[in-house]
Formats: structure tokens, sequence, C-alpha cells
């Protein structure tokens, strides 16, 4: 009998490859499901096919990146009452399921760095915020369907230099993308969480 409770390492459920490597930091991305046009979730899926993901073009990555900050689809993360939902379900399984280092909600896309703690898969992970935020978001909006797309993407983190560009890069999207001046301007982001703490912190400590 198969152990399932060993990491999966890659592995592939139909179109993105993935790397489960148990309790090491991954970079996560995954977006609204219309936040995309057609051609390049081909084109990207081609290179994917041909390349993988860790040797995909930088041209590709910056041209799906630019179309994520249009803010291309219904960008139903605007919304207060459903981006509020989707950092609740973050903040609640931090410490839970896994240590939570960095994390931006943009109008249409999420960017999340996170360790699973031991014995907890990555995939179980995603599977259980995607699908949570999915069914509380569809019954705010009183819809049915896709909300999430299937897929999401992953990197692991390969040492610190990694890791602290990681953080850079999420805490800094709303920025890159002309919603905000500053990092923790964003109101839903790990930036601002930081600086809300902070602010709390009794005088002295």
């Amino acid at each position: 009998m198969a152990n399932t409770d060993r990491p999966k390492g890659w592995h592939d459920r139909g179109y993105l490859p993935h790397y489960d490597g148990g309790a090491i930091a991954q970079f996560i991305t995954w977006r609204l499901h219309d936040s995309l046009p057609q051609p390049i979730l081909v084109r990207l899926k081609e290179e994917l096919k041909i390349h993988g993901i860790e040797n995909i073009s930088r041209e590709t990555l910056i041209l799906v990146e630019e179309f994520l900050d249009k803010g291309i689809g219904a960008c139903y993360l605007r919304r207060l009452d459903i981006a509020a939902m989707v950092r609740q379900a973050f903040l609640f399984h931090a410490k839970r399921k896994f240590d939570l280092f960095a994390w931006v909600i943009m109008p249409n896309h999420i960017h999340i760095l996170l360790r699973p703690l031991p014995g907890i898969h990555l995939h179980k992970i995603i599977h259980s915020l995607k699908s949570f935020t999915a069914h509380e978001a569809n019954k705010i909006l009183g819809r049915t369907g896709a909300f999430w797309m299937r897929e999401y993407f992953d990197r692991y983190i390969r040492d610190e230099e990694h890791f602290q560009k990681a953080v850079r890069y999420i805490e800094k999207n709303p920025v890159k993308a002309g919603l905000c001046k500053e990092p923790a301007d964003w109101e839903f982001s790990s930036a601002a969480e930081r600086k809300r703490l902070e602010r709390q912190r009794p005088a002295g400590e």
C-alpha cells in the first residue's frame, strides 16, 4: 500500500507541475478563474509542457504578471468583504497548518509565502483554502460556478536570499501594480498586518 503521508515531490494534477517537499517554504500564487486571457493560458501551458516550471522563460512570466496586475476579469477580491474573508482564512490556518511569512490579496490573484507544518501536505493546504474561500465568496456574491482557477503556481524556496526576494516581491506587488504608494498602505497584505500589530504593541516593548 502506498504511503499517503509521504511528501509527493514533483507531481502533476493535470495542468501545472507542483512540488510538495514537506516542511519547506513555498511561494504560492493562485488567481480568479477569469484573470488571464485564453492566449496567455495556452502559451503558458505549452511552455510548461516543454520546459517545466523551473525553466519557463522570463518573458512569459513577466507577461503573466503584467496581465494579472492589469486587473482583468471580475476582480471579486476588490470587494472588502471578500478580501477580508480570505485574509481571515489565511490568519486562521496560520500556525494550525502552516507557518505564514508573507501574503497579499490582489484584485484578481493571491500571493502567499508559507511553510507547511510537519505531516501536512501543501496540496491539501491549498485545496482547503481555495475550497473554503470559493464557497464563502460565492455565497457573498449570490452566484455559483468557478471562483478560482483550478490550478495554482508554486515555487519552493531555495535559500535565504530567495526567501527575502519572495517576501519583497509579494509585499511590493500592490505598489508595482499602481494600487498604493507603500506596501503597508495595501490593507490586505502581510505588510499592513505587520504594521497593525506594531501599533497594538504596548509602548516600551
